[in-house]
């Protein structure tokens, strides 16, 4: 959805654009606000260019600035072509005199309130790839008339899950045509509700009819065409309407040169290190698409990475993670509790391992995302079909004896815990309208969606069986606000959603981790475990993972840390990493 700093408002009236023209009664002159991912600069209130172009210099590091209504934007870019730019976004406009309401999803929608939605907002902005704004503004532009923050809830949890912002005209500088402009329109990619954003945008439209305003305006990136096509149902129509940026690194895909058709045909796992790199100023060559595969060049130096997995990598050191029975050795070598386990033989010692420990997961001991895993195993004839279903994927099959608990991904690199992330299985929330099996549909077309296909709901026996162990079958209709989970794993590949948890980790999980990676002697790794509460030391280690994707772990900065250890020279000084 809309991006902080790139979301805006419309068109302005014939009757105030040029810059020699004063301003109407009752206008407000040089109206800036400030939003704490940066300033909104109102340009049809400056009529002296200069004025305007000193307020655009003021733009603080890290945030990103727009001017909106900009009179004569053509000019001002001439006139300073070295700091500006025309920014390539279509402006919308919906009419409030014609306005007529469409449908809404079941989410509850409400005004923001208190600290903790500030916090649930930004964890949204973050899932989307958005500036995080600053907390106390935002508190404070919530009781300002100009501010309204709008959050939406999933009925049941209380979770958030989208927001969105309007700003008043009339409040902000006096508009005599009545204008409002919405802005930062997102949706967590993660939500199981459908119809999220069109809510919002229709909840807020409504807000500023009954405050008698006449229209809504908002920018969007030309090519941004999903959102284009929820404002377009919402009944928004183009309006010739330009805006201003100042050219900084936030903002440099935008006036920069397009990368190359390969490059944007990169998976997010390598498009997150390809867009870091190029930030820094490091040569990015695309050697294979879809492999993920780059060549990273700086200062004389390259490096070659698919993903997350590099050159700095050694062969011994994956080949320690990429058989979990030498993982496992290695662990509890280091101190590390690993679950019971034994290889499958296939004679009765199998049977007899499931009856000592009640529950197993069966597993090939070499593969990846989730291939070949049956979770909760409990019957010999459950155990003969899980063995044979991971002897599809290898030769090798491990059983382990299920651990409940939370399932936490922890990313070190470095050596240094960077990021941590529970991960939980593929859910569904009902509507008391469709069907699980709709709302299975439903939510992989959105997981898939919001994860360039990285992401789906199988519709097979292993999601139906775990329905059914819930006590509901697929044709049945899930009453409103009733979570179901609808897969064993929390496989990402498979559905699965990721929390981050980073601050709330325990110290002796970040000691564990960091002792295993120097165990393994790998410089990136994504460790998986089962603990009861990431806020305790208790831990059982599943799995090391040599590849680990770096962009499920918004805001945490993985790709800034992994290009810090590619090319130490172009980092940042170190704050407070942990």
């Amino acid at each position: 959805m809309t991006s902080p700093g790139s979301s805006g408002a419309g068109a302005f009236s014939t009757r105030w654009h040029r810059l020699s023209d004063d301003l109407p009664d009752g206008v407000r002159p040089d109206v800036v606000l400030d939003c704490g991912w940066g300033r909104i600069v109102f340009g049809q209130t400056f009529t002296d260019p200069e004025a305007l172009r000193s307020a655009l210099r003021e733009e603080a590091g890290g945030h990103r600035d727009i001017c909106i209504y900009p009179r004569e934007p053509h000019v001002l870019v001439a006139q300073a072509p070295a700091e500006l730019f025309l920014d390539p976004s279509h402006t919308y406009r919906l009419d409030l005199a014609t306005y007529e309401p469409g449908r809404v999803s079941s989410a509850v929608v409400r005004e923001l309130c208190g600290a903790g939605d500030v916090a649930a907002l930004n964890a949204v902005y973050a899932t989307a790839g958005m500036l995080h704004a600053d907390p106390e503004l935002v508190l404070a532009n919530a009781q300002d008339p100009v501010f309204t923050y709008l959050v939406a809830e999933e009925p049941g949890t209380g979770r958030v899950v989208g927001t969105v912002t309007g700003v008043d005209h009339v409040e902000a500088f006096g508009d005599p045509e009545g204008g409002t402009s919405l802005w930062c329109l997102a949706v967590d990619p993660q939500s199981r509700l459908a119809g999220v954003g069109a809510h919002l945008t229709h909840a807020l439209a409504l807000h500023y009819l009954d405050r008698g305003r006449a229209y809504v305006d908002l920018s969007v990136l030309h090519d941004n065409r999903k959102a284009i096509d929820l404002y377009e149902r919402a009944g928004f129509g183009r309006v010739p309407v330009l805006s201003l940026k100042r050219k900084n690194t936030i903002n440099e895909r935008l006036f920069v040169r397009p990368p190359s058709e390969s490059y944007r045909r990169l998976n997010p796992y390598a498009r997150i290190i390809a867009d870091e790199a190029r930030r820094r100023g490091i040569d990015v060559e695309v050697l294979d698409a879809e492999w993920g595969e780059l060549r990273l060049a700086h200062a004389g130096r390259s490096i070659v990475t698919r993903e997350s997995l590099s050159e700095m990598t050694t062969a011994v050191a994956m080949s320690r993670c990429d058989d979990k029975r030498v993982t496992r050795r290695i662990a509890e070598q280091a101190g590390i509790s690993v679950p019971r386990g034994r290889v499958a033989t296939g004679d009765g010692g199998d049977e007899q391992f499931l009856s000592e420990v009640g529950e197993v997961v069966v597993k090939p001991a070499r593969g990846e995302q989730g291939q070949g895993i049956t979770v909760g195993v409990s019957s010999a004839e459950e155990l003969a079909d899980a063995i044979a279903l991971a002897r599809q994927h290898g030769p090798t099959v491990l059983l382990e004896k299920l651990v409940p608990g939370q399932d936490l991904r922890v990313v070190v690199i470095g050596h240094e815990v960077v990021a941590a992330a529970v991960r939980r299985p593929a859910s569904v929330v009902g509507d008391g309208q469709h069907t699980v099996r709709e709302l299975v549909e439903a939510q992989s077309r959105r997981r898939a969606a919001a994860t360039d296909g990285e992401s789906r709901i199988p519709l097979d026996d292993a999601t139906a069986a775990t329905v059914r162990a819930a006590g509901w079958e697929m044709d049945d209709i899930l009453p409103v606000g009733q979570e179901l989970e609808v897969r064993r794993t929390a496989n990402l590949h498979t559905g699965g959603t990721i929390h981050d948890v980073t601050d709330s980790l325990h110290a002796a999980l970040v000691t564990a981790s960091v002792r295993l990676s120097r165990a393994l002697d790998i410089p990136v790794t994504g460790l998986d475990f089962l603990v009861p509460d990431v806020s305790g030391p208790e831990h059982v280690l599943i799995e090391a993972n040599e590849r680990p994707g770096l962009a499920n772990h918004a805001p945490q900065p993985t790709a800034e840390r992994f290009v810090d250890l590619l090319f130490p020279e172009t980092a940042a000084a170190p704050a407070g990493r942990r």
